[in-house]
């Protein structure tokens, strides 16, 4: 069966079973309904996943991977903060009236700082580190900038990517580790979303530089689980599991700017049904 499908469950039973609750509390979000959205929730949960192993889809119900990827592609490679540049709507929210999330994400990557080797933005720089000193312990984009705070939309969620190169006894190529760390994380709705989309991330740089892609370590600060979908993950965590997919990508590509969601092969993928109309927290 599918790891992801394992570590998933598990985390959502320790989360409502051993998790604290918000009700009662001052919290941000809202329903649509505007009464408070509450959550259950677990402090510093951590999941590891090895791509070298399987890719970390779940199979529990399906994972739109494609548009997982171009929101990956929005942030890195297009460095956009306009919704309008992304196939998806799942940042309309959070938009103003011309598209925009503000100075979030996209924008932050695509910010140019002056280095001893050149000027580049993040993205760039460690495209640039990877392929000249892979073994630096520097290798680390950031989306959250205190100061562009007040002009985000949103604070950024998964808002860090810590870059690791090891060289394991045996493999002639390099391996390529990454660490996500987020604040905050919507089980439900964006779990496997945020590690499918870092685990094609982790795979397309891995490609690009040569290396194998290896494990995928996801931080996560306040891992909840919404009031109003419990019971919708009490039903999701009780289905049958399945083996994971085949994902890959198209082998042509060796520089990350030329990728398009054509480039991500997914076979075998075998999923129960989607849950619809999950009520999301604003």
């Amino acid at each position: 069966m599918s790891h992801a499908d394992e570590l998933f469950c598990s985390m959502c039973r320790d989360i409502i079973d051993n998790g604290t609750t918000t009700e009662g509390e001052l919290v941000r979000p809202h329903w649509e309904d505007g009464s408070p959205a509450y959550t259950v929730k677990r402090f510093g949960v951590v999941n590891r996943y090895d791509l070298r192993r399987e890719f970390p889809a779940i199979t529990l119900r399906r994972t739109a991977l494609k548009s997982a990827m171009d929101e990956v592609l929005w942030i890195y490679q297009r460095k956009s903060n306009n919704v309008g540049d992304l196939s998806s709507h799942i940042w309309d929210s959070w938009a103003d009236e011309n598209g925009s999330i503000g100075k979030a994400y996209g924008y932050q990557i695509g910010q140019v700082t002056h280095y001893p080797e050149g000027d580049f933005d993040q993205m760039d720089k460690v495209l640039y580190d990877l392929e000249h000193t892979p073994f630096s312990r520097r290798i680390i984009t950031s989306t959250y900038t205190v100061g562009d705070l007040p002009e985000m939309g949103l604070y950024p969620c998964a808002w860090s990517v810590t870059y690791n190169v090891t060289q394991e006894p045996g493999n002639p190529r390099p391996t390529l580790n990454m660490v996500l760390n987020q604040r905050s994380q919507d089980v439900l709705a964006a779990n496997n979303w945020n590690v499918c989309q870092y685990a094609i991330l982790l795979m397309m740089m891995a490609q690009v530089s040569g290396m194998e892609a290896g494990e995928l370590l996801h931080v996560i600060a306040d891992a909840h689980i919404y009031d109003r979908h419990v019971p919708l993950v009490e039903e999701l965590i009780e289905r049958p599991q399945y083996p994971a997919p085949k994902v890959s990508l198209n082998p042509a590509v060796t520089d990350f700017y030329d990728f398009t969601v054509d480039d991500l092969v997914v076979e075998g993928y075998e999923h129960g049904p989607q849950v619809k109309n999950i009520p999301i927290a604003v």
